[in-house]
């Protein structure tokens, strides 16, 4: 029985989460996280992880950035592993999450959905095919409360198509100051806020006479929430590293 604590227990997708391993025999809530604790089950949510009564097997977190090092110091001191899907950090962030997973185990993507995955790898299947042929661009589209922009899955994207590639793209943001033709160096990345998309994400590779579209489109937060409970089982029992969607699937 793999024992977790939910960061954002009191938000959205914490609620989801732990409305999904409610109905597991393989998992147990032992506790919450949350700024604004509030009540809602069967188990007690705290303002820290230094309050928690006792050690878990894997935290669980998607809140924002600004509670990493609070994570990543309970985590250490108490080798804990992590889920993290929390999207907008930092370079310097991300390079704590590497460093500290050379201790303790991490699970670390950027899109929970192994859906999303699926697109990465045909992503950079079509674009190691397609080469210089076709231009690159990416739609994301989110809810109107979504913090940042672009979407952490939309870089993660990217950055894999640049992988297949060899790092050769540049990333453009917002074409409205860009008074000059489209460089085939370029990725574009766009993206829309507005009512409750959960989340959708487009590829499209436009060449000459023809365009491909790679896209998907999440219905609701369990996809992501399933995802995030499966990780913590996964990293809950392994080495320290950091692991991703792939070492999963």
């Amino acid at each position: 029985m793999t024992k977790i604590v939910i960061s954002g227990a009191c938000g959205k997708m914490g609620r989801v989460i732990a409305d999904i391993i409610s109905n597991r025999d393989d998992c147990k809530t032992v506790a919450g996280i949350d700024i604004n604790p509030v009540k809602y089950s069967d188990f007690t949510v705290y303002t820290s992880p230094a309050d928690l009564p006792e050690v878990p097997d894997v935290i669980v977190d998607f809140t924002h950035p600004s509670a990493l090092d609070g994570l990543l110091s309970y985590a250490l001191t108490n080798g804990v592993s992590l889920v993290l899907a929390t999207t907008g950090y930092t370079p310097e962030q991300t390079e704590k999450i590497r460093s500290a997973a050379e201790k303790i185990p991490i699970f670390f993507t950027a899109n929970m959905s192994i859906g999303i995955n699926l697109l990465r790898e045909l992503a950079k299947k079509a674009a190691s095919v397609l080469g210089d042929q076709f231009d690159v661009e990416i739609v994301e589209r989110h809810h109107n409360r979504k913090l940042d922009a672009p979407s952490g899955t939309a870089l993660m994207l990217a950055d894999s198509i640049n992988e297949a590639r060899a790092g050769k793209y540049n990333y453009i943001y917002d074409r409205h100051s860009v008074r000059r033709k489209r460089d085939p160096s370029e990725i574009g990345i766009h993206s829309v806020r507005g009512g409750t998309i959960v989340g959708e994400h487009e590829i499209i590779f436009a060449g000459r006479d023809e365009v491909i579209t790679l896209s998907h489109s999440a219905a609701s937060k369990e996809v992501f929430a399933v995802g995030a409970v499966n990780a913590a089982i996964f990293v809950s029992n392994r080495p320290a590293g950091l692991y991703g969607m792939a070492d999963m699937i």
